[in-house]
């Protein structure tokens, strides 16, 4: 179909706009991966679809879209973890100190079934310029247990969108689906929800691709966690919520960055304090719920604490 009807459908105005249907989604989205539409037309689209509101039958044939342009391998027992591609400024990247956590329980803890996790990471998204997962994974020498996809090898064509969507300088509906993109064929994921509205709209999208999958509401956005926090599990056709706070787990921290650097992250990582050595405990204790090693994150912050 003429990439001109997708816009028109999303750019006229309310009266006159429409949602997309499932197929049409998916060929809108297929002809931008494609280039063949001119970058202006899906500019125009990609702004008049946000403006609109995408409904979940768009976010689902948009990301059903990506699946023939995805070079995946199967790591099956191992949590994805879904981290936005804006970066963060407020707090560092754990993922690092997290699977060393993760790598030390299971040596000492063989009657467990270990998992490794995956990350996946780009040159940094719109709408705020942050420390980014790539910058992070790929100034170091990651754990053995820890994957790092990154997406100008595995999912090229979207990550060849990056300049326009630099020049948009806004959230499309990318950043909704780009989070849990299953590079790896995992059977566990987390992922962050800020709004609330967003968690049963996560679980439409992604859940069916899970084993099991948690929500959180964690920081900037991203699924670890620095204070207080609720998080999200379904169970059978029920959403549960549950609300945790760092003292309950005898945790204390309040310390913020105005614009944390790839420096301070890495310096943070190699000598961390006592707290957020803490927090990381807490963060792998949380992948072990993920991962349905443990029912409770208390219990698997005991044995993490052993």
């Amino acid at each position: 179909m003429s990439f001109f009807t997708y816009i028109k459908a999303v750019g006229t105005g309310p009266k006159s706009n429409r949602d997309l249907r499932y197929e049409e989604m998916k060929d809108a989205i297929k002809q931008i991966l494609d280039n063949q539409c001119e970058s202006e037309q899906a500019a125009a689209f990609l702004m008049c679809l946000r403006i609109k509101l995408e409904s979940n039958e768009e976010l689902k044939g948009c990301l059903d879209a990506f699946e023939p342009y995805m070079n995946k391998v199967d790591i099956p027992q191992s949590v994805e973890l879904g981290f936005s591609y804006d970066g963060k400024t407020d707090q560092p990247f754990l993922f690092p100190l997290t699977a060393q956590i993760l790598e030390s329980f299971f040596q000492k803890n063989k009657t467990i079934a270990p998992f490794d996790l995956v990350i996946s990471g780009d040159l940094e998204q719109p709408a705020k310029s942050g420390l980014t997962v790539k910058e992070v994974a790929t100034a170091i020498t990651l754990p053995a247990n820890l994957h790092f996809f990154d997406r100008a090898n595995y999912f090229k064509a979207l990550s060849a969108l990056t300049p326009l969507r630099k020049k948009l300088y806004m959230r499309t509906i990318f950043n909704t689906v780009e989070k849990l993109l299953n590079p790896a064929n995992s059977n566990y994921a987390i992922t962050s929800a800020f709004h609330k509205p967003y968690v049963k709209k996560y679980f439409d999208l992604f859940g069916d691709k899970y084993e099991n999958m948690m929500i959180i509401k964690g920081d900037e956005g991203n699924p670890e966690v620095f204070g207080d926090f609720k998080y999200w599990v379904k169970k059978e056709d029920e959403i549960v919520e549950q609300i945790l706070t760092l003292n309950s787990f005898g945790i204390e921290y309040s310390h913020t960055y105005e614009k944390i650097t790839l420096a301070q992250n890495l310096e943070l990582l190699a000598q961390p304090s006592d707290e957020l050595l803490a927090l990381a405990q807490l963060n792998a204790a949380i992948l072990l719920v993920v991962a349905k090693r443990f029912d409770t994150v208390h219990e698997a912050y005991a044995h993490i604490k052993g």
